[in-house]
């Protein structure tokens, strides 16, 4: 059975406006009276409840009505109501469980959500977020039946989201791969193979962490040589990209090589017991960068290698994130095309549950946390566009909301917590900045000239 869109709420970002109740009241029926909408916000104590069709997979609305008024359309998964074969038994709102299908009296007939033909009027008008029309079903319904190319039973941390990453990248990228995995997390959890045996699917080498781009390169080369059409590429950690590899890295992206490189950055080296890399922010703790009475964590700032990447001025460049599947989804399917032209560097923020100090079952919701506080920004970058952000970072929720859920900030005093703050804001203006066509150093440089000048006047 396909996957479908749906309408998602997070009760903790509601403010209880009830915008979406009057806009649905007035598409529907032409009155802004709450009373009138498919959806109800209501308070349940110290929380608030959302009454919605949630438009099930198995939905008892429909195996409850006698008349077959109900169907679950198999276009859109929308259960659509035929008015003409109701007969007002209300047999429906028995078997609904979530309030989502009622008698409307003013209607004098059972009402329920359409999705507005999958523009939901409702979502539209939510300034805070608590609604979102999710449309992550086309990845299940595009890629679901595709071959899983990494075998079974991968020894990866309990939560970790790097097998979610490796598993879905080559189930798109598909079966004509030569994949390289440097030193690491993804090597570790067993992409390489045990005892003899590939983790893989696909040609597979484990090169050094200095020279997986370089040897890419080859096998590259190699295969168009012999006329034959494969995808080149690698999965490595921000380690093996950033530091120790960014040598191969940089050269392979200066040339143009026709490569594929996925960095999975995890913010330090998880795999050999959690040291730091140039990619760990500032404050974090680290088995290298400790907290006690001397040490607060890493004294200095991330390094920005995606921007870094950008400036090699590579066929495509883009940040994603494990908390935003499509829009990663979207980017791998960019980034693969492009490297069939040339080189492209897909960077995924992927928070490690072990390394980062919180619970395995709040991975995603870590990950989603980290863009949503603009502490990771969502882009993209081609020579012919320029940067361009894939998300809005006009609303973010407060640092202290991402920081105070990870282990290894916990330390972090006001003042650190305040330094870090200024850091994501200063790469907020910067690449809002590259984003509008100008470079932030130089609209500062314009507007201290024109204050210089007013002066002199």
């Amino acid at each position: 059975m396909p996957a479908y869109n749906t309408i998602a709420f997070r009760p903790e970002l509601c403010n209880g406006c009830g915008d979406c109740m009057r806009t649905c009241a007035e598409v529907k029926t032409g009155s802004a009276d709450s009373a009138n909408a498919r959806i109800q916000i209501s308070a349940d104590g110290d929380t608030l409840a959302l009454a919605l069709c949630r438009q099930c997979g198995d939905p008892k609305c429909v195996a409850n009505c006698p008349a077959a008024a109900l169907d679950k359309r198999l276009a859109d998964g929308v259960i659509a109501w035929d008015g003409s074969k109701c007969v007002n038994c209300l047999l429906c709102t028995v078997g609904c469980a979530y309030g989502g299908i009622v008698y409307n009296a003013a209607a004098q007939h059972v009402v329920k959500c359409d999705t507005c033909a999958g523009d939901p009027a409702c979502v539209r008008v939510c300034s805070t977020g608590a609604l979102r029309y999710l449309t992550t079903a086309r990845i299940y319904n595009e890629v679901g039946d595709l071959e899983d190319l990494f075998a079974p039973g991968l020894s990866g941390c309990q939560g970790c989201n790097t097998e979610l990453v490796m598993r879905h990248a080559l189930r798109r990228i598909g079966p004509d791969t030569v994949l390289a995995t440097p030193p690491g997390c993804i090597p570790g959890m067993g992409s390489v193979g045990y005892n003899g045996q590939t983790g893989t699917k696909v040609p597979v080498f484990h090169p050094l962490l200095t020279n997986t781009a370089s040897m890419l390169t080859g096998i590259r080369r190699q295969y168009r040589r012999l006329g034959r059409k494969v995808h080149a590429v690698a999965l490595a950690g921000d380690g093996g990209a950033a530091d120790v590899g960014f040598q191969s890295l940089s050269g392979a992206a200066e040339r143009g090589e026709e490569i594929l490189f996925i960095c999975v950055d995890n913010e330090g080296y998880m795999n050999t017991g959690m040291q730091r890399s140039s990619c760990t922010p500032f404050g974090a703790w680290t088995s290298t960068t400790p907290v006690g009475e001397r040490g607060r964590g890493k004294t200095q700032h991330a390094k920005n290698l995606p921007v870094i990447m950008m400036m090699h001025n590579c066929e495509y460049v883009a940040t994603a994130s494990t908390g935003f599947m499509e829009d990663l989804y979207a980017k791998l399917d960019r980034a693969l095309a492009a490297s069939e032209r040339g080189f492209a560097y897909l960077h995924i923020y992927s928070p490690c549950t072990t390394g980062w100090r919180f619970p395995s079952q709040d991975n995603i919701e870590v990950a989603r946390k980290a863009v949503e506080s603009d502490f990771v920004l969502l882009w993209e970058f081609t020579p012919a566009a320029g940067l361009q952000l894939t998300r809005d970072v006009s609303h973010p929720v407060s640092i202290s909301e991402y920081l105070r859920v990870l282990g290894k900030f916990r330390h972090l005093d006001d003042a650190e917590v305040h330094e870090i703050e200024a850091a994501v804001e200063r790469n907020r203006q910067f690449i809002t900045g590259l984003a509008q066509g100008q470079h932030p150093a130089m609209a500062r440089l314009a507007a201290d000239r024109a204050d210089d000048t007013g002066a002199r006047s």
